[in-house]
């Protein structure tokens, strides 16, 4: 499910930068999807570790935090291993 890369290829200051994938399934409409995720592992002014999802090119929330349905932007939705949907 991860994927920890070298240096080569870090954006903007981050330290490492992880791969990760999940499959998400909305209880409510029944929609669902895959989605990869660059982990961007930084440290802020104060030497405080945070991290920064990226999909796509964006910066995006973290997906285990509260995950919208793209069909019906319910937030109930089931988060699994990558592979699991259809």
């Amino acid at each position: 499910m991860s994927e920890i890369t070298g240096q080569p290829g870090l954006r903007a200051g981050a330290t490492a930068v992880v791969h990760e994938s999940y499959s998400f399934a909305c209880m409510r409409c029944g929609h669902g999807w895959e989605q990869s995720f660059e982990i961007e592992h930084h440290k802020d002014t104060d030497g405080r570790e945070f991290v920064r999802y990226v999909a796509d090119g964006r910066i995006v929330p973290s997906p285990l935090s509260r995950p919208t349905c793209a069909n019906c932007d319910s937030h109930v939705v089931r988060i699994m291993r990558p592979g699991r949907v259809a």
